[in-house]
């Protein structure tokens, strides 16, 4: 696991894989499954007071993320030392894990869940045999369903930002944990502010809550604006016009010809698997994947 250094990158640089890696959770966990997930790790299950015996207090909050993440019989024993990283977890047929934290967390003790939080999605991911290509991807991946299933709000609360210093514990930026948060809340209808304390935690949320919510917002939704709507219109036309088949890199749906006649492809708003349904006025689509139903004007 990694932390930043100065400055802290903000925006979607990663977007794609994250919206990759919440569609591939869904479809390796399955509806009832991920509902399973359906509360957070509470604030009260993974505090660390400075008065605290620092290992007891570490294998306390990592008891704490075993059970939240469902791995009832993984053994987390969680040490201390010098490294360039802030953590990393031995990976092995288990039952018992070996989890060290940088040094730098005796002195911060209040960000040793989030740091155990990634650590030990890492060895969920491991168990459903679940992984990206690339370090750098199966990192993301693992930001991306630690957040999702309820224990990264801790990654976006170590996050902090002044005009001398800064922190930031994964590989996913403030606005890509806030929409990830985002994602998750709207799913469970559940609201994470309460549970930040660190003040750049709240604006990183409500930014990447605002992408998430333009996520439903896209042709051919019926929520779709009006110069949405326009757009779409625009391009629907020129696929009739020229065989049925119209894609563009920069938008959100695509056209292709289907037994039928003309069909619209597009991401799911809620786990962004591709759906094709008709060209054919006002439809009521339902994805398979994660269950959403979906109106639609095509």
């Amino acid at each position: 696991m990694g932390v930043a250094s100065s400055p802290v990158v903000h925006g979607y640089p990663h977007l794609a894989t994250v919206r990759a890696a919440i569609t591939a959770l869904h479809r390796r966990l399955s509806y009832d499954g991920l509902h399973g997930y359906a509360t957070s790790v509470l604030p009260v299950d993974v505090a660390f007071a400075d008065h605290d015996d620092l290992h007891l207090g570490a294998q306390r909050v990592a008891r704490a993320l075993v059970q939240h993440l469902r791995l009832p019989d993984a053994r987390m024993v969680v040490g201390f030392r010098e490294m360039q990283h802030a953590a990393s977890v031995e990976l092995a047929a288990g039952p018992e894990y070996f989890i060290e934290l940088n040094d730098r967390f005796r002195g911060h003790r209040r960000d040793i869940g989030a740091a155990l939080a990634h650590e030990i999605t890492h060895v969920l991911l491991h168990r459903l045999d679940l992984s990206f290509p690339g370090t750098r991807d199966n990192e993301i991946l693992t930001d991306t369903v630690t957040t999702y299933l309820g224990a990264g709000w801790l990654l976006l609360d170590a996050f902090r930002e002044d005009a001398m210093t800064s922190q930031k514990l994964g590989y996913l930026t403030p606005e890509e944990f806030g929409y990830v948060l985002a994602k998750r809340a709207e799913l469970f209808g559940e609201d994470p502010s309460p549970w930040f304390t660190s003040p750049q935690a709240w604006p990183a949320y409500t930014a990447g809550a605002a992408l998430a919510r333009r996520d439903g917002q896209q042709p051919p939704l019926t929520a779709a604006g009006w110069a949405g709507r326009r757009r779409y219109a625009k391009d629907r036309r020129h696929a009739q016009e020229h065989g049925g088949a119209w894609a563009d890199a920069g938008s959100p749906y695509a056209f292709e010809p289907g037994p039928d006649g003309l069909r619209v492809r597009f991401p799911c708003p809620t786990c962004h698997q591709r759906i094709r349904v008709p060209v054919r006025g006002r439809v009521r689509a339902r994805c398979g994947l994660c269950r959403t139903v979906l109106e639609c004007d095509t």
